[in-house]
């Protein structure tokens, strides 16, 4: 079974918010958005906008008939500026014509006077001034402090992590219908169809019920749509309730890369120890996250970051200390892998100075310092059913990392203009939502008397394939086939109150939602076939490839029959599932608990090639063995491993997020915002599961796939960093990430650079 949307895409057949018919009469928004940083309003004309040819009207904070307010976690964030701008493209007034060409031309015609005030874009400065989000926090386990009296080394250092585009290919964007009695249908492209049917109740000032929210899929999302989508689908509600009038909002690209949030980047530092052997006795690390102006999402962020220092690290002395810190950027936000990679990244830093202090292989320390059964997490979660030494030696057989050590020492020896690399990334990563409340999810399934099955969750399709996986989870519940299964689109109407398509744990909760709902549908149909069977005994009937058996025994009654003889007997054939995970809560005040259903265990070996001369290099090879439990469609859940990795090599090489002092975006197009693509990725790509394993807390013994192959692509830097000490083995090279080309160049002739400096 392949991805169910495979070939509607691959023929342009696949529907998005605007390739559906439009409305007759239907309007075009354009959002006029703040030119500086931070500043006063001090006058704001729209005449001239409202003059331009097919113009129906410009709206502002003032007509908002609710609440001007769209944070999600702290009520932070208006939805139009009213008296001060806080981030280079935050939304000021909202243009309706009756072409998108007419709306854009006049949102060039509004005028406005800013009062500018001082820009700050660096989360250190943030910090040291005070202008931090919700309260700092601290993970700890042990007695750090005392901790450093043993061991036998001690090293310091910084981070500076750079954030990341999340491109997905269709910007954000929603259209907007009124229907009758004042209710208004919004199709938006949301990760997060709840948190937009609340805030746009919220800003209408209008019940939950009076905005109903469907999305079919998404043209990706990768956490830029779990919060940022919300503002658009808000405007564009506005709008439609303003006028009485179907709207459509679209932000071109370059607006789109201008005014949302990305990855947060974080300022970083640590302080290791560790004994003769390698064994890490302690570890001290401060995050500034740099959270833009408003909160968004990045308290919780922050926290998943606290949660992800250690990696897949036992480390008995730990203190992590955290802080969101506000500056005048767009408000950053999720991003696949949700502050866990900064987290991360952050460990690997430290082990990696720490080896080179001590003369070690850097993998040597990380093998010694795995997680095993029993170990406990700096916030208190006992670990059982532990895979990071199994997938690590596993990996290390599978790929023969002795062979490429030494493979790689051979080369370096023979050659001076170009350097090879290698490292291996271990990783681990909790699955669940931080927040508990979130770990719910609903489902409605039909059965119709044809046989076939409606299903509907709270899941949102947006490259992932989750449809495709609700499909095969649906029939194996049913013991259908998957061709009777259709995965209807998200609506808030069908089900309600639902969590973001996030957190990796979509198909999880979505998934055993289906089969809840699918299981008390089969029970009665169970029950009514027994009785007319004449059966004592309900529980050896079961449903295989469509035929109803007693034990072994056919009975006669294939799935059609069954159905359609329940239903003329009053069968009721519909029902709603409900999942909330079992066991998951966390105490904030004293920072302990059990916030993960389970981890995600995994590791990477990569290969590179440098150029010394040049700065340039070739990821030779990238070899990956991946804990996914029992896959529920093998083929979906390479897709996704190979493309969590792209996103992350990117993150770490190419991808390059610059602003300048006064906020300005200045990598604000493809043009210099670079991607991997097809050349870029390496042409060694394998991908092994874990054979055997079950996880019992996922659907059919699968386990989350969604966010953890991203972290493999931190283990790039590491090679690419060996590879250049092979090249100045007494260079004192920096942990900056991204590691583009220009920087590898620049640490690789640092010497050389300074010469040059001063000579000019």
């Amino acid at each position: 079974m392949k991805h169910i949307d495979a070939a509607g895409h691959t023929r342009g057949e696949s529907q998005y918010v605007d390739d559906m018919p439009q409305p007759v009469g239907m309007l075009h928004a354009a959002v006029f958005t703040s030119p500086v940083a931070h500043g006063r309003i001090i006058s704001l004309n729209l005449e001239e906008a409202v003059r331009c040819d097919g113009v129906i009207t410009v709206l502002s904070a003032k007509d908002i008939p609710g609440e001007n307010q769209i944070g999600a976690l702290i009520p932070d964030e208006l939805l139009l500026a009213e008296h001060e701008v806080h981030f280079v493209g935050e939304p000021v007034a909202l243009v309706l014509a009756k072409s998108y060409e007419q709306a854009h031309r006049a949102v060039a015609k509004i005028q406005v006077e800013i009062d500018e005030l001082p820009v700050v874009t660096d989360p250190r400065q943030a910090f040291e001034s005070g202008a931090i989000i919700g309260p700092a926090r601290t993970f700890a386990l042990g007695d750090v402090d005392t901790a450093w009296q043993e061991c036998a080394v001690v090293v310091d250092g910084q981070c500076e992590i750079g954030g990341q585009e999340h491109l997905y290919l269709e910007t954000q964007r929603c259209r907007a219908i009124p229907l009758e009695d004042g209710v208004l249908r919004l199709y938006s492209s949301t990760q997060s169809p709840y948190a937009v049917q609340k805030a746009a109740a919220r800003v209408l000032g209008v019940a939950h019920h009076k905005i109903e929210v469907d999305v079919k899929r998404l043209g990706g999302g990768f956490g830029g749509k779990e919060d940022q989508a919300t503002a658009w689908s808000c405007l564009t509600a506005l709008a439609a309730h303003c006028t009485g009038k179907a709207v459509e909002l679209v932000l071109p690209r370059h607006q789109d890369m201008i005014c949302t949030g990305k990855r947060h980047p974080y300022s970083a530092d640590f302080r290791i120890g560790l004994n003769q052997a390698g064994k890490i006795l302690a570890y001290d690390v401060k995050h500034y996250q740099n959270a833009g102006a408003a909160a968004d999402l990045s308290p919780a962020v922050l926290e998943r970051t606290l949660f992800h220092s250690t990696n897949a690290y036992f480390i008995p002395n730990v203190r992590i200390f955290g802080a969101s810190c506000r500056t005048n950027l767009p408000p950053n936000t999720a991003f696949r892998g949700f502050g866990g990679p900064q987290g991360m990244f952050v460990i690997e830093s430290a082990i990696a100075k720490a080896a080179e202090k001590m003369n070690k292989p850097r993998e040597q320390i990380q093998r010694l310092n795995l997680l095993r059964d029993g170990d406990t997490f700096p916030y208190g979660q006992h670990l059982d059913d532990v895979r990071a030494e199994r997938t690590w030696d596993e990996a290390a057989q599978s790929f023969d990392l002795n062979k490429i050590k030494q493979a790689t020492k051979t080369y370096n020896d023979d050659h001076f203009e170009s350097k090879k690399g290698y490292a291996v990334m271990p990783i681990c990563f909790g699955i669940s939502f931080t927040a508990t409340f979130l770990n719910q999810a609903g489902a409605l399934v039909h059965v119709y008397t044809d046989g076939s099955v409606s299903v509907s969750t709270g899941g949102i399709e947006m490259g992932q394939g989750l449809v495709t996986n609700i499909a095969r989870i649906a029939a194996r519940a049913f013991g259908i086939s998957e061709k009777r299964i259709k995965v209807e689109s998200t609506n808030t109407t069908r089900v309600a109150n639902m969590s973001p398509s996030a957190a990796s744990a979509t198909t999880d909760l979505n998934g055993h939602a289906t089969i809840l709902a699918a299981g008390q549908i089969t029970d009665r149909l169970k029950s009514f076939a027994a009785n007319e069977l004449g059966l004592t005994d309900k529980s050896r009937l079961t449903i295989v490839h469509e035929k109803l058996l007693d034990g072994n025994r056919e009975t006669g009654w294939d799935w059609q029959k069954l159905v359609q003889t329940a239903y003329l007997n009053r069968i009721d054939l519909s029902a709603h599932g409900f999942y909330a995970t079992p066991g998951v809560w966390f105490d904030k005040q004293k920072e302990k608990g059990n916030p993960f259903a389970y981890h995600v265990y995994g590791a990477a070996v990569f290969e590179v090639t440098l150029d010394c001369l040049r700065g340039t290099y070739e990821i030779d090879s990238a070899k990956i063995v991946h804990d996914l439990g029992r896959p529920i469609n093998k083929l979906v859940d390479i897709g996704q491993v190979e493309g969590g990795l792209a996103q992350g090599l990117g993150w770490m090489t190419l991808e390059e997020l610059s602003f300048d002092e006064q906020g300005r975006f200045l990598s604000n197009s493809l043009a210099s915002y670079k991607v991997p693509d097809a050349y870029f990725m390496p042409d060694d790509l394998q991908v092994k599961f874990l054979q055997n394993v079950d996880n019992p807390a996922g659907p059919y013994g699968a386990k989350a796939v969604g966010e953890p192959p991203l972290m493999y692509g931190i283990g790039v830097f590491f090679a690419i960093r060996a590879a250049m000490r092979a090249f100045r083995p007494d260079s004192d090279l920096t942990f900056d990430a991204p590691m583009t080309p220009e920087r590898v160049l620049l640490g690789l002739h640092e010497q050389e650079r300074e010469v040059l400096v001063t000579k000019i």
